[in-house]
């Protein structure tokens, strides 16, 4: 999970230093939809901003190196809640990561609140376009590829090490490939999803054969699957969204 979520974040911001963890923090008690984010960016002497605000869930917590945050500006002509995406290190002055307690499944991810309190933000912190349309809703899709794509990854070292039937490995090898096929696509077109969607299909079958598999092994690996499968899980409501919106889009019957 960490390393799907590590390149995701690369995928959205290239620009992001390689080899340091960097985390995304969107999440705020009112959840993620862009009406919910009351953190801000205001504007002070000299072309710079403040930002000010709370995070309530931020994955990889304290070691995340970077942070990605989006922040509202502010209504725009519309009346819609303008957001940004600013760039920081997580050491910067003003920013306080508090660790949150583990969770149920995968407790070796740390997660925390970030708390920003009048962070001096530059504007080569500032990165262009808005912080929802091209940033934070096509996230939600880059994650699903890489995320899925690493734990398919674990799961063909599993079957290649225990000696899984030929057809399950082989149904290993082409989800993945389709999953790389579609990560240079636009992760926010109707295309994309309604592909997508077929993918994840052929994902909840591995899934249920996984568990089969993992059962009739009962070992450590084994119990760590049966702890940590639901990260394979997590979003699936906000696909199915996805999915129904893209046929709409392509003109078709969901």
């Amino acid at each position: 999970f960490s390393a799907g979520y590590h390149h995701a974040l690369r995928a959205l911001v290239p620009s992001l230093p390689p080899g340091d963890p960097a985390a995304l923090a969107a999440t705020e008690d009112g959840g993620g939809h862009p009406r919910a984010m009351a953190t801000t960016l205001r504007p002070t002497a000299g072309g710079e901003w403040s930002l000010s605000g709370t995070k309530r869930f931020v994955t990889l917590g304290r070691r995340a190196r970077s942070l990605l945050v989006i922040a509202s500006v502010g209504a725009d002509a519309s009346g819609r809640n303008a957001l940004r995406l600013v760039r920081l290190t997580a050491d910067a002055p003003g920013i306080t990561l508090d660790p949150l307690p583990e969770t149920p499944f995968a407790p070796e991810i740390e997660h925390a609140q970030a708390v920003f309190s009048e962070v001096r933000v530059t504007a080569s912190d500032l990165l262009p376009g808005d912080g929802y349309d091209r940033y934070l809703k096509p996230f939600r899709t880059l994650e699903d590829l890489h995320v899925i794509g690493a734990g398919l990854g674990h799961l063909l070292a599993a079957a290649r090490r225990r000696a899984w039937p030929e057809a399950l490995r082989e149904e290993l090898l082409s989800t993945i490939a389709a999953l790389r096929s579609l990560s240079p696509e636009a992760p926010s077109g109707a295309a994309t999803h309604v592909a997508l969607a077929g993918a994840f299909r052929s994902v909840a079958r591995i899934i249920t054969e996984a568990d089969e598999r993992y059962a009739a092994e009962a070992d450590d690996e084994a119990a760590r699957w049966v702890r940590d499968r639901a990260l394979l899980r997590v979003a699936e409501r906000v696909r199915e969204q996805r999915r129904v919106a893209a046929w709409r889009a392509l003109g078709g019957v969901s």
